[in-house]
């Protein structure tokens, strides 16, 4: 019997070393690597919203896009450490009284997410989040984790990053947006399949005139290209 008990105690121990072990060089190449798809953007494929998706380096992204969705999704991003426990406290004590379920997710967790897991809510999912979101954090830092959001954020049905929204709604590269064609990227975010860029609502439209003055009050977006370098150097 406590030969048995061993042996299925080791055996659990190597699943569960394998494991992290096979996370850790999966989080490691993507620190370098492009993400070539992500589980989302098969999901969404084969619900027949097809598949728009170019990868592009840092250097190829507006930084008004990169201050438009921190504007918009994670106004604390290069000050927290992956978690907003202000908000996920703000979401815990709302939920308790909506019927309608609120997130107080950071870009750090949406990306994570995105690249890492399955879109769905139990207990393991966020289990695993938690872990991947400190794993991205200490490794990753905050330029590549800006990145990567940037590029496989769902921006339309079967649009996905910031490269292939241009190209579909602006006809340009991500490098050239404006403030004004970020801030309304930004703006159908969380809910990109409810929400339209090429046929905004009022509703978007007032969003969009939040996030841009939210980008202003931030310092505009050479500012935040300073402020994220640091963040990404002093997280290595």
């Amino acid at each position: 019997m406590k030969k048995a008990l061993r042996r299925i105690s080791q055996f659990v121990f190597r699943v569960f070393l394998s494991a992290w072990l096979l996370s850790l060089v999966w989080i490691i190449l993507l620190k370098w690597m492009p993400v070539f798809f992500t589980p989302l953007m098969i999901i969404r494929s084969i619900e027949g919203h097809g598949w728009q998706y170019t990868y592009v380096s840092d250097e190829q992204i507006s930084g008004n896009f990169y201050l438009a969705v921190v504007s918009s999704e994670d106004q604390k991003f290069l000050s927290h450490d992956g978690f907003d426990w202000e908000s996920i406290k703000k979401a815990w004590d709302g939920n308790k009284k909506a019927k309608r379920i609120k997130g107080g997710s950071t870009i750090s967790q949406q990306t994570v997410k995105n690249v890492f897991l399955w879109p769905n809510r139990s207990w393991l999912r966020k289990g695993l989040e938690t872990y991947f979101t400190f794993m991205i954090e200490f490794i990753w830092g905050k330029a590549r984790i800006l990145e990567v959001y940037s590029n496989i954020v769902e921006l339309g049905p079967g649009v996905y990053g910031v490269e292939a929204a241009s190209q579909k709604y602006f006809k340009k590269t991500a490098s050239r947006i404006t403030p004004s064609e970020a801030a309304l990227l930004a703006s159908v975010l969380p809910s990109p399949l409810k929400y339209s860029v090429s046929n905004p609502s009022a509703y978007i439209r007032k969003r969009q005139s939040w996030i841009t003055r939210q980008m202003n009050n931030l310092g505009g977006s050479k500012s935040f290209r300073k402020q994220l370098q640091p963040a990404e150097t002093k997280a290595k």
